[in-house]
């Protein structure tokens, strides 16, 4: 249970896209799961406004594109790609927070594909009572990023009054020949 190689080959397509350069290898429990050459990846599908607290990539990008593999080729079901997922983010090194917090997501997305009008409104409200949860970090890096940048910019205004006009360059000597 652990994926073969040091790290996975990749090339950056646009953006957003990469292509696996060479196939990703992962022994399972049972069996063995090879990402082909070719397949197109976008790492770990977090949303731009969450970013800040779990990347796009890092220790967990072999396994967020194993899983988009698993999901998009339909080699095993949903539930059973979102648990290899699990396990391959544990055997990464993942710390439980932050592997609970992705497992969660894409076994939520699996879970909300062809979902009824009751199972989205069940999701609203569980959603809406972890809303303080989330706000409260995001709310104090945002304050502490703009502490930064007020700090930042009275060093760069007291470094720019300091600073003397710089010197004139020396006349250069005009040399005449004969």
């Amino acid at each position: 249970m652990v994926f073969v190689g040091s790290g996975p080959v990749v090339e950056e397509l646009d953006a957003k896209f990469w292509r696996v350069a060479a196939p990703l290898i992962y022994h399972g429990a049972d069996e063995e799961f090879v990402v082909p050459e070719g397949f197109r990846t976008d790492f770990a599908s977090v949303p731009r406004a969450l970013v800040w607290l779990i990347p796009r990539y890092g220790a967990y990008t072999r396994a967020a594109i194993l899983h988009d593999y698993l999901h998009s080729s339909g080699v095993v079901g949903p539930a059973d790609a979102d648990g290899i997922f699990r396990r391959a983010l544990h055997e990464a090194g993942v710390p439980v927070p932050r592997r609970w917090m992705m497992w969660a997501a894409v076994r939520l997305g699996s879970r909300l594909r062809g979902a009824t009008a009751s199972d989205i409104a069940r999701f609203v409200l569980v959603a809406a009572l972890a809303v303080p949860f989330l706000a409260i970090p995001a709310t104090v890096v945002q304050i502490f990023l703009l502490l930064f940048w007020l700090v930042e910019l009275l060093f760069w205004g007291v470094a720019h009054i300091g600073r003397r006009a710089p010197a004139p360059p020396p006349p250069t000597p005009q040399i005449k020949t004969a």
